[in-house]
């Protein structure tokens, strides 16, 4: 009974912090393996959804997965290709293909293509 009592007043003194459970989209993924826990991620996260892992070596944790703005400056950021992975909800997975050249092009890219400047077709019968 009293090593409960002692444990209970070392845990008051302590801050835990425990992770929200995962939602069915889950941001962003982490190998372990090509982790250097430089926390270059964890820096720019923009929404502190990251945070240092207490253990030495070891990948950030992913504590607020629901919080994430899917800006990808994590995965940019990284100095190791590969190590951090965004996965985007499929809402927003929206991609589009130039018919002329074939190009793939996706919401969110680093050099999108330049605006559609031509009307949409039928629109000229109705500017008239």
């Amino acid at each position: 009974m009293n090593l409960r009592i002692e444990e209970a007043n070392l845990m008051e003194n302590k801050a835990y912090l425990v992770p929200n459970p995962m939602t069915p989209c889950q941001n962003l993924i982490i190998d372990p393996e090509l982790c250097t826990a430089c926390l270059a991620c964890v820096n720019v996260c923009r929404t502190d959804v990251l945070v240092p892992n207490p253990e030495e070596k070891q990948p950030p944790i992913v504590l607020y997965p629901d919080e994430c703005w899917f800006c990808g400056n994590c995965v940019e950021h990284c100095p190791v290709p590969g190590a951090i992975r965004m996965q985007h909800p499929l809402n927003q997975r929206i991609g589009w293909k130039r018919k002329e050249t074939g190009e793939y092009f996706r919401i969110g890219m680093k050099n999108p293509p330049p605006p559609n400047t031509r009307p949409p077709v039928g629109m000229k019968r109705i500017m008239k």
